[in-house]
């Protein structure tokens, strides 16, 4: 695969670039101790633990780094220079403080605020990061993004949506959250709701395989490629003192004292709880898929996520913040759901979705869906059990990030992939397929939460009259302190906002959402 940066006037033609491999499996720590006792009871087996509160998946992740010693991959398709982020940061570099080497590998669409930092890190010798598919310049501005897009738009629309961390070849994470304060209910804005897995046994070894096609693959560049480098050893040291000054800063919040108080052990510590035993498979695309088109054996996600709904006997349970099924997933849904077997979708309603176009490509099959006896739930963007304390012990709004699907209480996906053509044909993504009832019960557990009637909107059509009109009209019920109430048109949405979402709707932008 190539991706046509070698006439870069940015990028320097004699950079080096050494293919790295995943180091094998440490077992002579007490948090590998525990896990072999874990493993060793379920032979063949991977073991998970569902994270959908926020703050313990942050916790989660700076935990598994400080229990690091060998090795550290992450890969993520947004990793904000914020609170979070920082802290994050500050923790990796503790970690290669230690002689743990790290791997960071993110997708390069926007690193403006990013830059910097990521520089300093990679002047650390433990430290090496790496950018895919990304623009002629490091760090881009905005007027230069936009001409690089009008040039090279087919490249560039196309990016690395994975999101893992993999530590010492033994634990992992994987989900649907990227690093930054919105990703784990630290913005004093909107905050996404979202899931992940902390994984254990071989699905880790499977994703650290993944990691390496991708850092290896032609698309990944090391941030020292490119010309404007010009990280030192005393940007390192500078970074250092501002993260431990902002760290510091951090641990004094409200955020940080409801958090050390909501987790006080590790996340693959015994005092956690049981972990939810099945087989597992993780799934990734090719890194090859940004240079492909159609239905080509890179598309790898997308074929078995379709193979496991088609084999539903009883139930699907779709959760997706972004969902455009297209005229050919809608049938296919409504399909299933005409054999008998319940259809339940989860999304985000107007009012919470950070995508109009997005939810324009909804809209569009919504009636279709409905009609075809899928159940529809749409995220309230105030929903009662969403309100939470942030870093500056504000609360804030929600909107929905979780990618999820449950088949028949049983069979459970969890990673980076939406429902939508862009996940499907542009981006690359990941998961995880676990064969788990417990898992599945956790996950049903999330949704019915979900869609409670103060947390969403449940999206119906009731019959009219005849000769009003159409035959059925659209409403969105919920409840407001227990009373219930009904609406003729989205919730919460401003009307400017619902006429762009209908102008949205006239446009031919499926295979873009």
């Amino acid at each position: 695969m190539g991706v046509a940066l070698t006439d870069c006037s940015s990028l320097s033609k004699d950079f080096i670039k050494q293919p790295t491999s995943a180091l094998p499996a440490i077992s002579d720590t007490p948090s590998a101790r525990y896990i072999g006792v874990e493993l060793a009871q379920h032979p063949g087996q991977s073991g998970f633990r569902l994270l959908t509160k926020s703050s313990n998946a942050l916790m989660s992740r700076i935990a598994i780094i400080d229990q690091a010693r060998h090795s550290i991959d992450m890969q993520y398709y947004i990793f904000k220079n914020d609170a979070t982020g920082r802290l994050v940061a500050q923790h990796v570099l503790a970690a290669a403080d230690r002689g743990v080497r790290v791997r960071m590998l993110l997708d390069a669409m926007d690193l403006t605020n990013e830059d910097r930092m990521l520089g300093a890190l990679d002047a650390h010798p433990s430290i090496q990061v790496r950018l895919f598919n990304p623009f002629r310049t490091r760090a881009p501005s905005t007027p230069s993004k936009i001409r690089q897009f009008i040039v090279e738009g087919r490249r560039l629309n196309r990016r690395m949506h994975n999101k893992s961390l993999v530590v010492d070849g033994t634990v992992a994470i994987i989900g649907g959250r990227n690093i930054g304060n919105d990703y784990f209910d630290a913005s004093d804005e909107t905050n996404f709701r979202d899931v992940d897995l902390i994984a254990i046994g071989p699905v880790v070894q499977q994703a650290s395989h993944s990691f390496d096609a991708y850092w290896n693959c032609d698309a990944a560049y090391p941030v020292r490629a490119f010309r404007e480098a010009h990280d030192t050893q005393d940007d390192l040291a500078k970074l250092r003192v501002a993260l431990a000054r902002d760290a510091r800063s951090f641990a004094r919040s409200d955020y940080a004292e409801a958090v050390s108080e909501a987790f006080p052990e590790g996340p693959t510590s015994d005092r956690r709880g049981d972990w939810f035993w099945g087989g597992a498979e993780l799934v990734s695309d090719s890194p090859d898929k940004i240079n492909m088109h159609g239905d080509m054996p890179t598309f790898r996600i997308g074929p078995k996520l379709k193979a496991m709904i088609a084999g539903a006997r009883e139930e699907v349970l779709l959760i997706s913040p972004y969902f455009v099924p297209g005229r050919d997933g809608s049938q296919f849904l409504v399909g299933i759901a005409e054999r008998g077997i319940r259809v339940k979708v989860l999304t985000n309603s107007l009012a919470s979705n950070d995508e109009p176009a997005a939810y324009s490509g909804y809209a569009r099959y919504r009636t279709r869906l409905l009609e075809g006896g899928v159940a529809l739930y749409e995220l309230r963007p105030n929903q009662g059990v969403a309100q939470r304390i942030t870093a500056r012990g504000q609360s804030s709004g929600i909107s929905l990030h979780a990618k999820a699907m449950v088949v028949d209480g049983e069979h459970v996906f969890i990673g980076s992939l939406n429902m939508d053509q862009r996940s499907k044909l542009l981006n690359t993504e990941m998961g995880l397929i676990v064969d788990s009832v417990p898992l599945a019960s956790a996950v049903e557990q999330f949704f019915d939460m979900a869609t409670l009637p103060e947390n969403a909107f449940h999206v119906v059509l009731r019959q009219v009259p005849e000769g009003v009109g159409y035959p059925w009209q659209m409403r969105w019920l919920y409840s407001d302190k227990g009373v219930g109430l009904d609406a003729d048109s989205e919730p919460g949405a401003t009307r400017g906002r619902r006429v762009e979402v209908l102008v949205l709707q006239m446009l031919p932008l499926d295979s873009m959402l």
